[in-house]
């Protein structure tokens, strides 16, 4: 049984969830009163503590921090709660102060002069906001750096899906899927800027793992001249700078880093710990708190946001006034903006897919002579300004000066090739049909082209048609995603030759919906209108036919008996494709229901299979004497096909229906459907009569007509059985 002491906390803690944190700090309090323990007294404390700063009094709350310090030294355990006060307090007040735009980095990209003038942001990697290094397409169609991509499946935590659209790509994919060959290859020669510079990363990257510092430092130095706007070279550089003990130098690159991606967490990492290195707590806490302000999830912030609050809570004397005057200045993310960053465009630094995403890894490793697998690409946005405090002037002069000399460089350096000798369109050519991409899609094995052209010759064989590797998988996911990226460069550079190129397909897509022209041909079986029409789908000519039904939208397709003169009948019934199944060899079931009867009026060819140029059949209306002739014979003829199918064996019956379906009712209005009653197909359909012997009652525009020939096979069933 709870003691009231229990129920109280109990209460308490059901008073902090529901955001009543006036009570929960009573409650507390109260509690303490009379709570003689040490060890439950300095978890109380912690516990009051939380409530007030949530309550907004928070010079109250780090004064009973700091007496709950006393007892015995805070961990993260109790500093938890504290930290997500003060990281949520920065990212409410972001919010609060800056007027909702566009969200993620396209936003940041549109608001900000210059972010992406260089042709650079559209053709970057969506986790290091780079240049696109080594680009690897996902299912879903966008593209990621490949170490990137490593990086965070590697993550146990994290699940395997896209960072752009959040959908599964997989947990052991990195390994199966390869660079897009097409991209890589264009952006190495449109870009070779970026590029370069990329590639010098790599080398740079390669010697920091052997623990040749200098040799590492030189290829970024070399790097940094070229691409002076890349975040993820400054960054990385810092790193460097701290394992050859170069703390105001990793302090200045970090800046840079801040300066030129403000709400990239990882800059903030990078410069709380050179802060830290350089003794500066409470400026190396305040970057780790506005890191989780932007990205929650960052452990690394985390860990080190608990180690500093738990030293600057520590009881030494004289110092505790001045860690509370600096703990109420990082609640005001204005002033830290005054200190730091000031954004002088409309953009957010604070999207909600930033503050949502998993954290970035470092590219070079946290130890010299470790490294984590590969760097991030490049960035080429241009630098924001930023106001600097008084504490960091002197630094700051210094990372200011050495900005100038890097863009004393040529101005051109960072600048995309723009002539036409670059910009060829053939570079953006499908290596099937020799035509500009349309629709295209990248393989599992880094190969791309235009949609349609990879369908056809899946068709064929299950293989990517330049290197082989099997795609059955492929083709079991049916997940055909265009490739962003290449669309894109096709949208940008080449937006004449695209809307040539889209009008062909289109005007292919108008004359494959024609359902009186080139109507596609099934030569197979019987097929009557409104009965069932299953099939199976293994031909390479048919599984092509199938899918432009679908892609037009129309749905349909004429089925005819072969013919050995004219390749098909001359009489046949369209069919609606209700439902397909894939399989993973290309093979697929089609379930289709007749819809109407036709003539054909002219035999054609198209891609492998037949068409025709078609007109539809309907019956011939009566009236007066012969209506009522008609229906006397229509009752009659349905009687005899009611006992016919009564006649059957039960088991007969049952797979019949099982197929087919049961018998329709006898129609009330003979002459509504320009196709006659239901049941005279769905009877022509299970009578055991030959495909030649079935296919004049489709020709017959008479109902008066097909009542009397299936009133002949009835009779005839009926003298066989006798016999």
């Amino acid at each position: 049984m709870r003691t009231d002491s229990e129920s109280m906390l109990q209460f308490a803690a059901e008073a902090f969830q529901s955001k009543n944190f006036d009570l929960a700090a009573d409650i507390y309090e109260c509690q303490l009163a009379g709570l003689g323990d040490p060890g439950n007294r300095q978890e109380l404390m912690v516990k009051r503590a939380d409530a007030l700063a949530f309550g907004g009094k928070f010079t109250e709350a780090l004064n009973m921090y700091r007496q709950a310090s006393e007892t015995d030294r805070l961990g993260p355990v109790h500093l938890s709660n504290l930290v997500d006060y003060l990281a949520g307090n920065i990212r409410r007040q972001a919010v609060g102060d800056r007027t909702p735009s566009r969200g993620g980095e396209a936003g940041a990209a549109a608001g900000c002069p210059g972010v992406g003038a260089t042709g650079f942001e559209q053709f970057s990697c969506r986790i290091c906001l780079s240049f696109l290094f080594e680009p690897v397409t996902l299912p879903c169609g966008h593209c990621f750096c490949k170490k990137c991509l490593e990086r965070e499946r590697k993550d146990k935590e994290r699940p395997g899906v896209c960072r752009e659209c959040r959908a599964s790509s997989g947990a052991t994919e990195v390994q199966s899927y390869r660079i897009n060959v097409v991209l890589s290859n264009l952006l190495a020669k449109w870009f070779p800027t970026p590029y370069h510079a990329g590639q010098l990363r790599r080398e740079g990257n390669a010697l920091y793992a052997e623990s040749r510092l200098e040799a590492a430092l030189e290829k970024y130095n070399q790097a940094i001249v070229i691409a002076p706007m890349d975040h993820i070279l400054f960054s990385n550089r810092s790193q460097i700078h701290s394992s050859l003990r170069h703390h105001e130098k990793a302090l200045r690159d970090a800046e840079m880093t801040c300066r030129l991606r403000p709400h990239w967490s990882k800059g903030h990492v990078r410069k709380a710990q050179a802060l830290g290195s350089l003794g500066r707590t409470e400026e190396a806490l305040r970057e780790n708190l506005l890191c989780l302000s932007i990205e929650p999830d960052c452990r690394l912030a985390r860990t080190e946001a608990h180690k500093l609050l738990s030293d600057l809570l520590a009881p030494v004397t004289d110092q505790v006034p001045e860690h509370i005057s600096d703990y109420t200045n990082l609640l005001s993310f204005r002033a830290h903006i005054k200190n730091s960053i000031t954004i002088t465009t409309p953009s957010q630094i604070f999207s909600p897919s930033l503050m949502s995403s998993a954290p970035e890894r470092s590219d070079v490793g946290e130890g010299k002579g470790q490294m984590k697998p590969e760097v991030r690409s490049l960035d080429h946005s241009f630098p924001l300004k930023r106001k600097w405090s008084s504490t960091e002037e002197k630094g700051g002069q210094e990372g200011r000066e050495d900005h100038k000399k890097i863009k004393s460089e040529p101005a051109d350096v960072t600048k995309p090739l723009s002539s036409g000798d670059v910009f060829d369109p053939a570079d953006l050519e499908c290596s099937l049909c020799m035509r500009l991409f349309y629709e295209p899609v990248t393989t599992s094995c880094g190969h791309t082209f235009c949609l349609r052209c990879l369908e056809r010759c899946l068709d064929h064989n299950p293989k990517c048609p330049l290197c082989k590797e099997e795609l059955s998988e492929y083709l079991i996911q049916r997940q055909y995603c265009k490739t962003v990226v290449v669309e894109k460069l096709i949208l940008r550079y080449f937006p004449s030759e695209f809307k040539e190129r889209q009008k062909i397909h289109q005007d292919e897509m108008a004359e494959l919906s024609n359902l009186n022209k080139n109507v596609p041909i099934f030569v197979c079986t019987m097929a009557f209108p409104t009965v069932p029409c299953p099939l199976h789908i293994f031909e390479p000519c048919y599984r092509l036919m199938i899918r432009r039904c679908i892609e037009t939208g129309t749905n349909c397709f004429g089925m005819c008996l072969g013919d050995d003169l004219k390749g098909f009948a001359d009489y046949g019934c369209l069919l609606e494709i209700r439902d397909v199944q894939f399989f993973s060899d290309g093979r697929s079931v089609v379930d289709t229901i007749g819809k109407r009867r036709f003539k054909v009026i002219q035999h054609r060819k198209r891609d492998g299979y037949n068409t025709a140029d078609i007109e539809y059949l309907e019956d011939e209306k009566v009236e007066g004497v012969a209506e009522r002739e008609l229906q006397c014979l229509h009752d009659s003829v349905y009687d005899q096909a009611l006992v016919w199918v009564n006649s059957l064996k039960k088991e007969q019956r049952e797979r019949i229906e099982g197929h087919f379906g049961p018998m329709p009712q006898k129609d009330s209005k003979l002459q509504d459907s320009p196709n006659g009653p239901l049941w005279c197909w769905w009877l022509l359909a299970v009578l055991p009569l030959e495909g030649r012997a079935q296919l004049p009652f489709l020709a017959i525009t008479s109902l008066k007509d097909r009542l009397c020939g299936i009133r002949k096979v009835l009779l005839f069933m009926a003298h066989s059985r006798l016999r």
